[in-house]
Order: structure tokens, then sequence, then C-alpha cells
């Protein structure tokens, strides 16, 4: 395999309502160790509550003050910090005034979930049963 240079603001991407994403490591390079994202956060992003019974999240904030809520504790994270979330972690993340991050995912695959959720249409997001089940397929578990 060669190498694999992605040039600053590019990579495969979604631009959702909230954030948008750039993949700059997708799965298949790494073997499926790791996917690796640039995330812009949109002011008023929110990501609900949710762990993951096997990834390791760990982000590194470029941009902003982005808030991580944890179950015991609350951490305002400022450029430079590193956050390390193992699994089976409760948490959840928000900015008032957006920011920016790299996010690494280990074991790999999140790139496949934001691909699957970019095909689905409003209705398809708003069915409980079938976002419960892509959650469950990428290791996503809400509450």
């Amino acid at each position: 395999m060669k190498q694999q240079i992605i040039p600053a603001g590019q990579g495969k991407d979604y631009d959702w309502s909230n954030d948008h994403i750039y993949v700059k490591t997708p799965l298949e390079i790494t073997g499926g160790r790791v996917t690796v994202v640039e995330d812009k956060l949109k002011p008023g992003f929110r990501l609900a509550r949710h762990h993951h019974k096997q990834m390791t999240e760990v982000f590194y904030v470029l941009e902003g003050d982005v808030i991580f809520k944890f179950d015991d504790e609350t951490v305002n994270a400022r450029p430079g910090m590193t956050i390390n979330i193992p699994p089976n972690i409760w948490h959840e993340v928000s900015t008032a005034t957006g920011g920016k991050l790299i996010t690494i995912f280990t074991p790999g695959g999140f790139d496949h979930y934001l691909a699957e959720m970019a095909g689905l249409s409003e209705a398809q997001f708003e069915d409980g049963n079938l976002m419960t089940a892509l959650g469950e397929k990428y290791d996503t578990w809400m509450r």
C-alpha cells in the first residue's frame, strides 16, 4: 500500500447541521486499527450522552471551548488539551461557540458509521429502532 496524503481542509467529508467532519485516516489503510477525523463543531453543537463498549476515543482540541460531560466530572477542554475516553465511559460533548478537534477512534470503523448515516433519509433518522441498530453495529450506545 502507498502512503496517503490528505491536504488541509480535505478528505471524505460529512457536513451535518451541527458539525463538519473530514475523514483523515479511513479504516482500510490501518488494517482496522484506527480511524482519524477532523471535526469542526458548529456553534450550538451537542452530541448526546453515549458510550462505546469496545472503542476508545481520543480527542485533541485544536480550537474553541469544548465541554465534555461525564457521570462524575465536567471538563472545559481548551486548545492543546487531549481527552482520552476508554470503553464503557458515558459521555456527552457540546460547545456553545464552536470548536475544532482531531479525533482518533480505535478500533477503526467510525468512518463507515458516518458513511452509512449519510445515506439515511430524515424519516430514517427519526426511526428509533433503526438508529439503535445502527449504533449497535458501530459500537455507539445512546441513552
